[in-house]
Protein backbone atom coordinates (compact mmCIF):
# COMPACT_ATOMS: atom_id res chain seq x y z
CA UNK A 1 0.00 0.00 0.00
CA UNK A 2 2.80 2.38 0.86
CA UNK A 3 4.47 1.70 -2.54
CA UNK A 4 1.36 2.20 -4.37
CA UNK A 5 1.09 5.77 -2.59
CA UNK A 6 4.42 6.61 -3.30
CA UNK A 7 3.88 5.83 -6.36
CA UNK A 8 1.13 7.61 -6.99
CA UNK A 9 2.21 10.83 -5.22
CA UNK A 10 5.90 10.97 -7.42
CA UNK A 11 3.37 10.24 -10.77
CA UNK A 12 1.81 13.41 -9.74
CA UNK A 13 4.88 15.39 -8.84
CA UNK A 14 6.58 14.27 -11.81
CA UNK A 15 3.29 15.38 -14.09
CA UNK A 16 3.07 18.85 -12.40
CA UNK A 17 6.79 19.39 -12.99
CA UNK A 18 6.28 18.36 -16.61
CA UNK A 19 3.25 20.89 -16.93
CA UNK A 20 5.08 23.54 -15.40
CA UNK A 21 8.10 23.15 -17.56
CA UNK A 22 5.97 23.39 -20.45
CA UNK A 23 3.62 26.32 -19.01
CA UNK A 24 4.31 29.79 -20.39
CA UNK A 25 5.30 32.09 -17.44
CA UNK A 26 5.08 35.38 -20.35
CA UNK A 27 2.92 38.43 -19.24
CA UNK A 28 1.87 40.67 -16.51
CA UNK A 29 1.76 39.15 -12.99
CA UNK A 30 0.36 40.70 -9.71
CA UNK A 31 1.56 40.19 -6.03
CA UNK A 32 -1.87 39.36 -3.94
CA UNK A 33 0.60 37.93 -0.77
CA UNK A 34 3.67 37.80 0.17
CA UNK A 35 6.30 36.96 3.22
CA UNK A 36 9.94 37.43 3.91
CA UNK A 37 12.31 37.41 6.29
CA UNK A 38 13.36 40.82 6.58
CA UNK A 39 10.90 43.52 8.64
CA UNK A 40 10.23 44.99 5.31
CA UNK A 41 6.65 45.68 5.78
CA UNK A 42 7.65 47.88 8.80
CA UNK A 43 9.80 49.75 6.64
CA UNK A 44 6.83 50.34 3.94
CA UNK A 45 9.20 49.17 1.34
CA UNK A 46 6.15 46.43 0.20
CA UNK A 47 3.13 48.19 1.48
CA UNK A 48 2.25 49.06 -2.41
CA UNK A 49 3.42 46.70 -4.90
CA UNK A 50 3.38 47.28 -9.15
CA UNK A 51 2.70 44.29 -11.53
CA UNK A 52 5.71 42.43 -12.87
CA UNK A 53 6.81 41.27 -15.96
CA UNK A 54 7.99 38.02 -16.97
CA UNK A 55 9.19 37.20 -20.30
CA UNK A 56 10.65 33.47 -21.40
CA UNK A 57 12.88 33.72 -23.69
CA UNK A 58 13.71 30.98 -26.37
CA UNK A 59 16.14 29.45 -24.32
CA UNK A 60 13.28 28.75 -21.75
CA UNK A 61 15.64 31.70 -19.43
CA UNK A 62 13.29 33.82 -17.68
CA UNK A 63 13.39 38.17 -18.15
CA UNK A 64 11.72 39.22 -14.83
CA UNK A 65 11.02 43.17 -14.90
CA UNK A 66 10.08 44.70 -11.29
CA UNK A 67 8.90 48.28 -10.75
CA UNK A 68 9.74 49.73 -7.12
CA UNK A 69 9.66 53.29 -5.30
CA UNK A 70 13.07 54.32 -4.10
CA UNK A 71 13.79 57.92 -2.60
CA UNK A 72 10.14 58.91 -4.23
CA UNK A 73 10.96 57.84 -7.25
CA UNK A 74 9.85 54.90 -9.67
CA UNK A 75 12.47 52.68 -10.91
CA UNK A 76 12.80 49.77 -12.75
CA UNK A 77 15.23 46.89 -13.30
CA UNK A 78 15.66 43.86 -15.41
CA UNK A 79 16.55 40.49 -14.10
CA UNK A 80 17.67 37.41 -15.86
CA UNK A 81 16.98 34.37 -14.28
CA UNK A 82 18.62 30.95 -16.12
CA UNK A 83 16.63 28.12 -16.35
CA UNK A 84 18.47 25.14 -14.28
CA UNK A 85 17.66 21.43 -15.16
CA UNK A 86 14.58 21.50 -12.62
CA UNK A 87 11.10 22.29 -13.52
CA UNK A 88 10.35 26.20 -12.63
CA UNK A 89 13.35 26.43 -11.25
CA UNK A 90 15.65 29.16 -11.82
CA UNK A 91 19.03 30.72 -11.27
CA UNK A 92 20.71 34.41 -11.50
CA UNK A 93 23.47 36.65 -10.79
CA UNK A 94 26.28 33.78 -10.42
CA UNK A 95 23.95 31.80 -8.28
CA UNK A 96 23.65 34.65 -5.92
CA UNK A 97 19.81 34.46 -6.69
CA UNK A 98 17.18 31.61 -6.69
CA UNK A 99 13.89 31.53 -8.31
CA UNK A 100 11.59 29.05 -7.31
CA UNK A 101 8.04 29.08 -9.53
CA UNK A 102 5.07 27.07 -8.76
CA UNK A 103 1.79 26.21 -9.25
CA UNK A 104 -1.00 26.45 -6.03
CA UNK A 105 -2.99 23.16 -6.21
CA UNK A 106 -6.45 23.89 -7.44
CA UNK A 107 -6.04 27.37 -7.81
CA UNK A 108 -4.96 29.63 -10.87
CA UNK A 109 -2.16 31.10 -8.90
CA UNK A 110 1.44 30.54 -8.11
CA UNK A 111 4.07 30.85 -5.85
CA UNK A 112 7.35 32.94 -6.59
CA UNK A 113 9.67 32.00 -3.87
CA UNK A 114 13.03 33.61 -4.27
CA UNK A 115 16.36 33.47 -2.13
CA UNK A 116 19.05 36.78 -2.50
CA UNK A 117 22.65 35.97 -1.11
CA UNK A 118 23.61 39.32 -1.05
CA UNK A 119 26.89 41.05 1.15
CA UNK A 120 26.73 37.64 3.28
CA UNK A 121 23.69 37.28 4.17
CA UNK A 122 20.70 35.02 2.70
CA UNK A 123 17.09 37.13 2.02
CA UNK A 124 13.74 35.11 1.04
CA UNK A 125 10.45 36.27 -0.06
CA UNK A 126 7.79 34.16 -1.38
CA UNK A 127 4.87 35.93 -3.34
CA UNK A 128 1.18 34.46 -4.46
CA UNK A 129 1.48 35.93 -8.07
CA UNK A 130 -1.37 36.12 -10.34
CA UNK A 131 -2.28 36.74 -13.88
CA UNK A 132 -5.28 38.79 -12.49
CA UNK A 133 -5.24 41.84 -9.45
CA UNK A 134 -8.17 40.42 -7.89
CA UNK A 135 -7.44 39.43 -4.46
CA UNK A 136 -6.15 35.88 -3.91
CA UNK A 137 -8.24 33.30 -3.98
CA UNK A 138 -8.86 31.62 -0.14
CA UNK A 139 -7.66 27.83 -1.68
CA UNK A 140 -4.08 29.90 -2.75
CA UNK A 141 -3.90 31.51 0.53
CA UNK A 142 -4.03 28.02 2.23
CA UNK A 143 -1.67 26.26 0.01
CA UNK A 144 0.57 29.65 0.27
CA UNK A 145 0.38 28.95 4.13
CA UNK A 146 1.56 25.67 3.70
CA UNK A 147 4.20 26.68 1.19
CA UNK A 148 6.00 29.33 4.25
CA UNK A 149 5.58 26.83 6.62
CA UNK A 150 7.46 24.37 4.94
CA UNK A 151 10.08 26.88 3.97
CA UNK A 152 9.87 28.24 7.70
CA UNK A 153 8.46 31.47 7.89
CA UNK A 154 6.17 32.18 10.52
CA UNK A 155 2.40 32.12 9.14
CA UNK A 156 1.76 35.76 10.59
CA UNK A 157 4.42 36.82 8.53
CA UNK A 158 2.09 36.82 5.59
CA UNK A 159 0.64 39.70 4.38
CA UNK A 160 -1.63 41.75 1.67
CA UNK A 161 0.29 44.47 -0.46
CA UNK A 162 -1.66 47.14 -2.14
CA UNK A 163 -1.18 46.78 -5.61
CA UNK A 164 -0.11 49.94 -7.37
CA UNK A 165 -0.14 50.54 -10.76
CA UNK A 166 -0.01 49.04 -13.55
CA UNK A 167 2.87 50.41 -14.75
CA UNK A 168 5.71 48.84 -16.66
CA UNK A 169 8.01 50.42 -19.44
CA UNK A 170 8.01 48.82 -23.04
CA UNK A 171 10.67 46.15 -23.54
CA UNK A 172 13.98 47.35 -24.04
CA UNK A 173 15.81 45.17 -26.92
CA UNK A 174 18.25 42.37 -25.59
CA UNK A 175 21.53 44.46 -25.27
CA UNK A 176 20.60 47.67 -24.69
CA UNK A 177 20.28 47.65 -21.16
CA UNK A 178 21.48 50.61 -19.41
CA UNK A 179 23.06 50.75 -15.87
CA UNK A 180 20.81 49.70 -13.53
CA UNK A 181 19.02 51.25 -12.00
CA UNK A 182 16.96 52.13 -14.75
CA UNK A 183 16.57 55.75 -15.23
CA UNK A 184 13.23 57.54 -12.79
CA UNK A 185 9.78 57.08 -14.48
CA UNK A 186 7.28 59.68 -14.38
CA UNK A 187 5.05 59.62 -11.27
CA UNK A 188 2.61 59.26 -10.43
CA UNK A 189 2.76 56.10 -13.46
CA UNK A 190 -0.43 56.60 -15.08
CA UNK A 191 -0.18 59.52 -15.95
CA UNK A 192 2.59 59.25 -18.66
CA UNK A 193 1.44 57.34 -21.90
CA UNK A 194 4.51 55.37 -23.67
CA UNK A 195 4.01 55.71 -27.47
Amino acid sequence: MKALLLTAVLGLVAALSLALEHQDLSGTWYVKAMVTDKDLQKENKFQKVFPVRVTILDDRDMEVTITFMKEDKCHQKTILMQKTDEPGKYTGYEGRKFLQVQKLLGTDDFVFYCEDRSHGRLHRMAKIMGRSSVTADPRALEEFKKFVQRKGFPEGAIFMPTQTGPYLQPPIPIGTYPAAPYPAAPWPPWAHTWT
